[in-house]
């Protein structure tokens, strides 16, 4: 059995996890993020970056570079695509932010950028295809994780541990946490299409009893079809043509690029999940992000929540980590700070779910639609809502060290 130690390690290589590490090591805590995957390199995953987020990367000094270098397109407005008529609902125009849209790529690049950031301080070590498989106590505390390496059997004790695990939490599940889940009426089938032509950004396109989520990824689409929960198999009993004669009907667009879809192993169904710990730690041990909340992908908000979550963690931690004295009044100041408006998301979320799942069977109300469309003040604040969220979070902990400065 081959052991480690470190001062935090943070379990899970997704958004919440990699921005924590980011910011722990950049404030001198030795920080050690494990992933049980080789890459970041995981296909339908969150593809929005907020402007909330971006404001984020600007008071790290870096978004600049991050613009420059990582591909995506910019997105100032969305809304509801319908009939032949698109109704935008969503308006970032005029957020006080530094990025008045919201930027889609794919995830793994984002999570590239930040690894590469955090790579060049002394603090920082990424240990890639380590795949944590149960929890290190001491009494009531927890002082690490065993995990599976492709070198054999591995301890890693650290003066905290953070799950960033995701929806399907190990960490979570091993802790023993009380969770409260949420019905989820919708499950999302995920596929790509090559990009023959553009088509308005929108929050999805509605008619004929579906609801398609294509997201523009440059050379091709992304695609969501909104199903029931639990449907996949009725879905695939009605056959591929079926499948891709609905989607044409309500995105028309696409319509020339469906005969790229050609088999079932093309598809991957994206089980619809939303829970949220009653109590987000235990002694050494926090969660944060979905291994805390997992959210529902209405709204595509649930990647810079997880973000947030991780700038809020390293804000109250990172002193107390490096004086080696994290308590457990530490730990429950950052449940208490990103508990509420991870309520609020969740409530809204639930119930934009459900009418999904309405909507998908009838038609959406137009005169609705048409009265929003038109509404500058409505427009504006669900773009605050969608673009901000609910409590904004700043960098506040402090860079000790100069990247690659050692």
């Amino acid at each position: 059995m081959t052991t480690m130690k470190t001062t935090c390690l943070v379990a899970g290589g997704g958004p919440a996890g990699v921005m924590l590490a980011y910011l722990l090591a950049r404030a001198g805590v030795q920080t050690l993020l494990v992933e049980k995957h080789g890459d970041f390199f995981r296909d339908f995953r969150g593809d929005t970056v907020h402007p909330s987020t971006t404001d984020l990367l600007a008071e790290l000094g870096i978004l600049d570079e991050f613009l420059a270098q990582v591909p995506h397109q910019i997105v100032e407005q969305l809304g509801i695509g319908f009939d032949g008529q698109t109704y935008d609902l969503v308006d970032f125009r005029h957020l006080p932010t530094a990025c008045k849209y919201v930027a889609f790529m794919p995830q793994w690049d984002f999570l590239n950028f930040l690894a590469d950031k955090a790579n060049r301080y002394p603090t920082f070590r990424l240990k890639m295809n380590t795949e944590v498989t149960g929890l290190l106590r001491d009494g009531d505390r927890v002082t690490g994780v065993t995990a599976h390496t492709p070198d054999g059997p591995l301890e890693i004790h650290a003066d905290l541990t953070i799950a960033c695990d995701g929806r399907w939490s190990v960490i979570r599940e091993y802790s023993g946490l009380p969770l409260t889940e949420f019905p989820m009426p919708i499950d999302v089938l995920w596929f790509r299409l090559p990009r023959a032509e553009s088509a308005p950004e929108t929050l999805g396109y509605f008619g004929h009893g579906q609801i398609i989520l294509p997201i523009n990824r440059g050379d091709y689409w992304q695609c969501g079809s909104i199903i029931d929960k639990d449907g996949f198999e009725q879905v695939k009993t009605a056959g591929l043509t079926a499948f891709r004669s609905n989607i044409a009907a309500v995105a028309p667009f696409l319509a020339d690029s469906l005969g790229a879809l050609t088999d079932w192993d093309q598809v991957k169904l994206l089980s619809v999940r939303a829970n949220r710990l009653q109590r987000w730690w235990l002694p050494g041990l926090l969660c944060i992000g979905d291994a805390a909340h997992a959210m529902s992908p209405v709204g595509g908000i649930g990647v810079n929540y997880a973000i947030a979550d991780a700038v809020a963690a390293a804000n109250a931690l990172a002193e107390p980590l490096r004086n080696g004295c994290v308590t457990d009044k530490d730990l429950r100041v950052v449940q208490k700070r990103r508990q509420t408006p991870t309520k609020i998301a969740q409530a809204l979320q639930g119930a934009q779910t459900a009418n999904l799942a309405r909507i998908s069977k009838t038609a959406p109300p137009l005169w609705m639609l048409r009265l929003l469309s038109r509404s500058v003040p409505v427009k504006r604040l669900l773009g605050r809502i969608m673009g901000l969220g609910f409590r904004r979070e700043h960098i506040r902990v402090s860079q000790m060290y100069i990247a690659g400065s050692m």
